[in-house]
């Protein structure tokens, strides 16, 4: 009898156990904290469903964008992840590839190819992140300021954009027609990128260095158009991207390379005094239009030191799929990544004055042979204080070129 009461203990014991680590096992899966900036949080009716579907209850961490990177390094200096999930610049991939702070996502070849400006966050091959919000660089033109002076076509190429430019100069349409980023700020050196990207085709070369013929002919470019023709306001080589990009809205500039984001901003009586006159066109190349733009899109990965990696995995790759990437673009106005999903927009009318958009999304390519570097950050800004330096006459062509082309080579070695 004894022995039957012993164990009938031991049983009870051990199913008591069991119970109760399975307990403790299924509340740490089904529960995980996503760390993003405000701009990519999803709604209550959004994250409820989430949990409704896969049981996962998700605790947003909303901190601001500049200050995550430290976040995530802090945290990983001392051997926790600062979340499950986290918010992942294009730009910080090559440093947290090189630093293993992420978990490689599996995903098939179709998968990869529905988003193309996924290519940032593959690195030897390993997806990285998953982008949530699309960003890539398309041309705008002021169709109205082109025809009074006298222009009628699309400019295609950037010879066709510098005549055009010089021709609404020269009318009086307006003062100063093209309108870049210039100041010492990472706008710069993206601007600088696809700059030379679009029209040369290449700007870094295979062991990550610069490609000379096609940077400094970009230099020379943005000189000509800042110092010599002036053709941009003097005030774009101080103030920020953002005021250099809206001065298409305020009908100041005629032409800018900008974000996708102002399709909707110059068609937003709110923000543009231009609503109706600017058309969003392919970026120019050499010849034509060019074949190439360049993508700098934020996603979201998981953190190595995870414990909840599979529950985190489940919210990322949700978090990505077609039908939260369109509730995402109601919800905070994110462009999508998926092509598909741009194309519903675009069809149901939610997005509106797309012009070349579509096309251009599908030109999307890295102009890093092997991936952003890990070095980046410190390679932005031996970028952007050179061209910064040239616009504002300290620097020629080939000295701003010379002074970020031996930075990088010592950055490449290292």
């Amino acid at each position: 009898m004894k022995k039957i009461l012993f164990l009938s203990a031991v049983i009870l014991i051990s199913a008591f156990l069991a119970i109760s680590c399975g307990g403790q096992k299924s509340s740490e899966e089904s529960s995980i904290t996503v760390m993003v900036p405000d701009w990519a949080v999803p709604s209550d009716e959004m994250l409820n469903a989430f949990k409704e579907e896969t049981g996962i209850t998700v605790n947003m961490n909303i901190i601001a964008w500049e200050n995550i990177r430290d976040k995530i390094s802090i945290a990983a200096a001392g051997g926790t992840a600062a979340a499950d999930v986290v918010e992942v610049d294009w730009s910080w991939v090559g440093e947290f590839n090189s630093a293993d702070w992420l978990e490689p996502i599996e995903l098939s070849q179709e998968e990869i190819n529905a988003m193309p400006s996924i290519q940032p966050f593959i690195i030897d091959g390993k997806v990285l992140a998953l982008p949530y919000a699309n960003d890539f660089r398309l041309a705008y033109y002021n169709k109205k300021h082109f025809e009074e002076a006298g222009i009628t076509e699309v400019p295609k190429s950037w010879d066709d954009v510098y005549n055009a430019l010089i021709a609404i100069k020269n009318a009086g349409v307006t003062k100063y027609p093209f309108s870049m980023p210039l100041n010492a700020d990472e706008s710069c050196t993206t601007s600088l990128i696809w700059m030379a990207y679009s029209k040369y085709g290449i700007v870094f070369n295979e062991d990550g260095t610069l490609n000379k013929d096609a940077v400094l002919g970009a230099l020379e470019f943005i000189n000509r158009m800042a110092n010599v023709d002036n053709l941009i306001d003097p005030a774009c080589k101080t103030s920020t991207g953002m005021d250099a990009y809206r001065r298409i809205n305020s009908g100041e500039a005629s032409f800018i390379v900008g974000p996708t984001s102002f399709v909707s901003r110059v068609q937003d009586p709110n923000e543009s005094k231009v609503v109706g006159d600017v058309i969003p066109i392919l970026l120019p190349g050499a010849d034509g239009p060019s074949t190439k733009t360049f993508a700098l899109p934020e996603g979201v990965g998981v953190i190595k030191l995870s414990k909840n990696k599979e529950a985190a995995m489940k919210f990322v790759k949700w978090f990505n799929s077609p039908e939260i990437q369109k509730q995402l673009n109601y919800v905070q106005n994110t462009m999508p990544t998926r092509t598909s999903v741009m194309e519903e927009l675009i069809d149901e009318g939610k997005l509106k004055n797309t012009g070349a958009l579509l096309e251009e999304s599908t030109l999307i390519s890295s102009p890093f042979p092997k991936g952003v570097p890990s070095y980046y950050s410190e390679m932005t800004t031996a970028i952007f204080n050179a061209v910064n330096e040239m616009v504002l006459g300290a620097k020629t062509p080939e000295e701003a070129f010379n002074a970020m082309d031996t930075k990088i080579k010592e950055l490449v070695s290292r």
